[in-house]
């Protein structure tokens, strides 16, 4: 299959599941995007449009971000600091948003750590 081809269907995928699902203020969406060296989390708030909090690799107030990269022991921590981000902005339920990603592995180490955080999905 052509890479052009690829690409397509994967944003087909994306935009098939933002149509079912959407944030509102009161349980916003857990958007995840890994790329192949960082991992980024938002909280979105899709009725009025605006990220609640977010989290990343990349972030400033991300502690050892040197260290961390895009694999399963990163998307751990990273998951524990955007639950604690989320639940200091007093956000206590999501809807959890893998990008169109199968839920194994980095995906999974993510939410795991952050329902063990204290977020419910």
């Amino acid at each position: 299959m052509r890479t052009e081809q690829k690409q397509k269907l994967a944003q087909l995928r994306r935009w098939r599941i933002r149509h079912k699902i959407s944030g509102t203020k009161d349980r916003p969406r857990m958007s995840v995007c890994f790329t192949n060296k960082n991992i980024h989390v938002q909280f979105v708030d899709d009725g009025s449009g605006v990220t609640l909090a977010s989290a990343s690799t990349t972030s400033k107030a991300t502690p050892d971000r040197d260290k961390l990269a895009a694999n399963a022991a990163s998307a751990k921590t990273l998951g524990t600091l955007a639950a604690q981000t989320a639940l200091a902005k007093g956000i206590k339920q999501v809807i959890f948003d893998r990008g169109g990603a199968r839920y194994h592995g980095k995906v999974k180490a993510l939410a795991d750590a952050a329902r063990e955080a204290g977020l419910k999905f």
